[in-house]
């Protein structure tokens, strides 16, 4: 037998050991220059000179695999995809920030703040990152979660993907104790969405509508290799824990975070007085066009942490802290054309066309104008010079045109008086400021008829967009909602989708997506009658109005029987309702699409139900807003514990709601609820609701 050659062994584990210094070495170099690239600005050597030494790591670490650690460089994207989107509980929550729309506003808070101190303390004054809020969380010193904000209080693991975004450290250069969590902004830079969307458009695809939803969705990708190619940065500013890196103000802890290797943002300061917060507001203001990525706003901090303790939180926000939100951003453009949609309903909508734009980060060139009343109201006219914003930074608008700047010849607009859809003379009804096409033959209403039966809120057909609807229109296979229940998996499948790949190929749907299609529409049949009813887009006839109608005639066919006193009989009901409950009836067109689904056995008729338990909330209404998290019901589930009770649920607060429940991050029905005095539950009260089944007997916080 041989005996082992021991010197040849010897200088094998010395090869071992060098390379395994050596890819150490690489690392931390490899780290530090990253950090020096993207968190301080500041590249020492050029991209080349740090290609090369990530493809030495690459090469030794393939020679060595079992020295591969999940922390090394080479790692940012790998084997990952199985752990995303579970549900990731914060340890502490996530909150969200006040507003302060304007100079006035902030004015209000920073006087607030002084009072509950009673002194001047100091701020800290950050950019408000418009993109998509984080929760890194390092052990040890090393990542081991990423988690998306969700409501505040569950979020989703992102961890796969947020490893791809460079300026993330997947280890951190000085040591901080134990588990950390650090929090701040996932976002885009307006180079790289620029980029995005013109390969979208050149690919056929819709584009993002801006920087804050492309970083959003690029960090929910299925594949991280994706999400690799979007450039992605982070901006961190704050921890769930302070108390864990001995510091005592926001500015040590930021200049802390940097030290570890995270990516703050440079344009912050520290201000000693209200004056001081103002001047770098307007700073911000006016240098926002100049900054490679969007901001919104700036965030004023109390800098203190221990003034910041004492100061404490409300349901929603830190008291310590306020977001002071930029006015909308104004352009000017060149109106060329008022041109008319037609809506589900019949609605015809004026809608302006011109010259693009780009505002908050998206390039704008369509605005709708509502109705020939605001088009009247803002004196609009083709060819103007217009003044255009996005309200909230969201929706664009025309806020009016330059009287200056108007031709001479210029003609005042006025509404078609036949559809553009299908030439049918329009109407105004009395005193309404909507004009409508009645045709129920009408393409324009067909398509959007179409889409929304298929929408959530209806019979719920998961996958079927607007794209797939407007290709089946287009190719005859879809002309009203009973067709749906015709398609097949061969016929979906076989979809042209009017694009062509890089080899030139027609592109159609494919046989995965049609067999998604095809059992969810399969799903839908046996939606309830009331959703049937609210897919029908009867006008008036909401979710909540199609439960109340069907709970009195629990058939189709006994609807259509039924006397307009019948129907607006029922409570909450009224003539106008009735009047188009009836109307849409008498159109033999749709009771021919009745009557087809009825035969493709979707739900027509339901038995009446004798109600499951004591009517003991009979005569109250109850508003739902937040999240309620310990039951872990959505916010229809939670209304229809309620209703099983007797009670009445109302999307509005109003002076007849009788309570509101409010649970995790409630919304403007909480602010409305206070402003109106309305008693106000938390969720462990409504729990005690649903499971004695009683009423409240007094006001609750």
């Amino acid at each position: 037998m041989d005996q082992p050659d021991l010197f040849s062994i010897g200088l094998e584990e010395e090869s071992v050991s060098k390379d395994a210094a050596r890819i150490e070495e690489l690392r931390r170099e490899i780290e530090r220059h990253s950090r020096l690239y993207y968190a301080e600005d500041a590249p020492e050597i050029s991209d080349a000179a740090f290609d090369s030494l990530v493809r030495e790591l690459q090469e030794l670490e393939k020679v060595h695999p079992e020295l591969v650690v999940p922390s090394s460089p080479t790692q940012r994207v790998g084997g990952f995809v199985g752990e995303q989107f579970v549900p990731v509980n914060h340890a502490v929550r996530m909150y969200s920030l006040d507003n302060a729309m304007d100079l006035e506003e902030l004015d209000a808070w920073l006087a607030r703040t002084r009072s509950s101190l009673e002194l001047e303390p100091h701020y800290m004054c950050e950019l408000k990152i418009d993109g998509s809020s984080i929760a890194l969380t390092y052990k040890d010193g090393e990542l081991i979660r990423a988690a998306t904000r969700g409501d505040g209080t569950t979020g989703e693991d992102v961890t796969a993907n947020i490893r791809t975004v460079r300026d993330v450290p997947l280890r951190l250069q000085i040591p901080l104790p134990g588990e950390v969590e650090v929090r701040g902004e996932v976002y885009m830079p307006k180079a790289s969405f620029l980029r995005l969307n013109n390969e979208a458009i050149e690919e056929g695809r819709a584009p993002f509508a801006n920087p804050r939803n492309a970083a959003a969705g690029s960090l929910r990708q299925k594949d991280p290799i994706f999400t690799a190619k979007r450039d992605l940065a982070t901006f961190i500013y704050s921890a769930a824990d302070t108390a864990l890196l001995s510091v005592d103000t926001q500015d040590a802890f930021l200049a802390r975070l940097q030290e570890a290797g995270f990516h703050v943002n440079p344009s912050i300061a520290l201000c000693r007085s209200a004056q001081e917060v103002h001047d770098f507001c307007e700073k911000a203001i006016e240098s926002r066009d100049e900054l490679a990525y969007e901001i919104d706003g700036v965030v004023v901090k109390v800098n203190d942490f221990a003034l910041q303790r004492q100061l404490g939180f409300t349901a929603k926000a830190p008291r310590w802290a306020i977001a002071f939100k930029f006015p909308p951003e104004e352009k000017t453009s060149k109106l060329r054309a008022i041109v008319v949609q037609v809506g589900r309903t019949g609605v015809l909508t004026p809608v302006a066309e011109f010259d693009p734009v780009v505002i908050a980060g998206s390039t704008v060139a369509r605005a709708t104008l509502h109705n020939l009343d605001e088009v009247r109201r803002k004196d609009v006219r083709v060819g103007d010079t217009i003044v255009v914003r996005k309200a909230g930074d969201v929706i664009p608008e025309i806020v009016g045109h330059i009287p200056a700047l108007r031709q001479v010849d210029s003609a005042v607009w006025t509404m078609p008086e036949v559809c553009p859809s299908c030439g049918s003379v329009v109407y105004r009804e009395g005193d309404e400021v909507a004009f409508r096409c009645v045709s129920i033959d009408c393409p324009a209403q067909a398509q959007e008829r179409l889409i929304f039966w298929a929408s959530r809120g209806a019979m719920d057909i998961d996958g079927m967009g607007e794209e797939i609807v407007s290709r089946l229109l287009e190719q005859g296979l879809l002309t009203d909602v009973a067709d749906y229940y015709s398609l097949d998996e061969e016929t979906l499948a076989a979809l042209s989708m009017g694009r062509t790949n890089i080899k030139g190929e027609p592109i159609v749907l494919g046989n995965t997506v049609a067999r998604k299609l095809v059992k969810a529409i399969e799903e839908s049949k046996s939606r309830s009658l009331a959703r049937v009813l609210f897919g029908l887009g009867i006008r008036h006839v909401g979710k909540t109005m199609a439960e109340q109608i069907v709970a009195v005639f629990p058939s189709l066919a006994r609807l259509k029987e039924a006397t307009s006193e019948e129907i607006s009989a029922i409570d909450g009901v009224g003539p106008a309702i009735a009047a188009s409950v009836g109307h849409f009836f008498s159109i033999e067109d749709n009771n021919e699409v009745i009557a087809r689904l009825a035969a493709c056995g979707v739900t027509v008729a339901q038995e009446p139900t004798a109600p499951s338990r004591e009517q003991t909330l009979s005569g109250l209404t109850f508003v739902l807003t937040g999240s309620l998290v310990r039951s872990g019901l959505s916010r229809d589930e939670a209304g229809a514990r309620l209703k099983e009770l007797g009670a009445k649920v109302s999307g509005s607060v109003s002076a007849k709601t009788s309570f509101v429940v409010a649970g995790e991050v409630p919304g403007s029905k909480y602010d409305k609820a206070v402003a109106l005095g309305i008693p106000i539950l938390d969720e462990e009260a409504y729990l005690r609701i649903i499971e004695t089944g009683e009423a409240p007997k007094g006001e609750e916080e």
